[in-house]
């Protein structure tokens, strides 16, 4: 007996949205910050003895504070891509290479996540 196929999902057609929790800001020159409280009780006993800061934060670069704006939990990868490419032009190809490894470095830290195109 002859095995179903998986049907096979487009990673482009899937819709990012953010995380809620995840807090973030645009600085003056535009990069956007995002901002981690650290108060788990690890963080606590960590700060307490190495004297590490309350909040991470994260500065993206150009590229990433381009895509984490575009980010509204309407567009989809393709349209994210699509105005990546019209704003930078060939500085960010490989396009799709370069969008999809960025978009599951935020998926896999939980500041995203995907919905299926419904």
């Amino acid at each position: 007996m002859a095995k179903k196929a998986k049907s096979q999902e487009n990673f482009l057609d899937f819709i990012p949205s953010k995380n809620e929790k995840v807090r973030w800001i645009v600085l003056e020159d535009g990069i956007v910050q995002i901002q981690i409280d650290r108060n788990s009780w690890l963080d606590k006993v960590v700060r307490f003895f190495f004297k590490t800061p309350t909040m991470m934060k994260i500065d993206l670069d150009e590229f990433g504070s381009y895509i984490w704006v575009s980010i509204d939990g309407v567009k989809n990868i393709e349209d994210i891509a699509m105005g990546f490419r019209d704003e930078f032009g060939d500085k960010v190809e490989p396009l799709y290479e370069r969008l999809g490894s960025y978009v599951n470095i935020l998926r896999n830290n939980e500041f995203i996540k995907l919905e299926k195109n419904k």
